[in-house]
């Protein structure tokens, strides 16, 4: 069986572990393109929850530099 990647769609919000699964990463990995500014999100004011625009994962794939042998 094969797993399929989401279709990120650039008007929705999507939460970490959508993101994560969208984009075929884990958790942790996603956590650090955050920190690392890779991805914008947004986060309301007294909540943990981080929301994550489909604009911004697109924008990170746009910008990303695909590497032979990575």
């Amino acid at each position: 069986m094969t797993e399929s990647k989401l279709h990120i769609e650039p008007g929705a919000v999507y939460s970490r572990q959508e993101a994560a699964e969208a984009l075929g990463i884990s958790l942790s990995t996603l956590k650090r393109l955050i920190k690392k500014g890779h991805l914008q999100v947004s986060k309301p004011a007294g909540m943990r929850r981080v929301f994550i625009t489909g604009e911004s994962i697109n924008e990170m794939l746009d910008s990303t530099k695909v590497e032979k042998g990575a």
